[in-house]
């Protein structure tokens, strides 16, 4: 059988489809939410046809996910390469001193929020009211606790967590901090600057997760 040969113009010209779907795609989900959007909508607008949407992103749903992934790592592009290979996480991995890491992966959180809050906050705020809107929250906040849980998992396999703090214990405990909820009551609701809320962060991080100076930490001898 022939292999189909696909030449650098066509799949420059398949990216650039791709790309302007999904920034179509984000304008409309915040204009009208998630459940005011149809891929209808999205194909109009993004000037093809909806079998290419279809084709691209299978549904809503998935396409939502790319939308969102992409705002959470800063553009289409950053999205598609590994989360662990991301600048700033491969540096978090990298480090060694966890206080450093806690610190690091605190710095990551304003801007996430800044790029992806408007559209989470368009999700939750209308998951009550709509079954399948109420799925996509749950995805995206399992999502979230699975990258979280490696966090905590990344901290625990160094020893770094403090006395009889478990992985799962302290996945809860990122998961809850670091949550868009919280940023925007400190954020939206009382107006702290980005720099204030993530200083609060890595502050309350450190104290729920890492060994105290004068703690022993797992593997340590007395």
């Amino acid at each position: 059988m022939r292999r189909r040969y696909e030449s650098p113009h066509r799949r420059e010209q398949a990216a650039g489809t791709r790309r302007k779907i999904v920034e179509t795609a984000q304008a409309l989900f915040l204009e009208r939410g998630y459940s005011g959007t149809t891929m209808a909508e999205v194909a109009r607008a993004a000037g093809v046809v909806v079998e290419t949407v279809y084709r691209a992103f299978g549904s809503k749903t998935s396409l939502f996910g790319v939308v969102v992934e992409a705002a959470l790592a800063g553009g289409l592009e950053r999205s598609q390469v590994p989360v662990e290979d991301r600048p700033a996480i491969a540096a978090i991995i990298a480090e060694t001193d966890p206080y450093r890491q806690v610190a690091m992966y605190a710095a990551t959180q304003p801007g996430i929020h800044r790029r992806a809050g408007p559209l989470l906050r368009a999700v939750r705020d209308a998951a009550p009211l709509e079954a399948e809107v109420a799925r996509v929250w749950a995805e995206l906040e399992g999502q979230r606790y699975s990258g979280q849980a490696r966090m905590a998992g990344l901290l625990a396999s160094r020893g770094a967590l403090r006395d009889g703090l478990t992985v799962e214990g302290a996945a809860d405990r990122i998961w809850v901090l670091s949550s868009l909820a919280l940023h925007d009551l400190f954020v939206v609701e009382r107006g702290w600057s980005s720099d204030d809320y993530q200083r609060w962060l890595t502050d309350a991080l450190t104290r729920e997760l890492l060994a105290g100076e004068d703690e022993p930490k797992d593997g340590d001898s007395d």
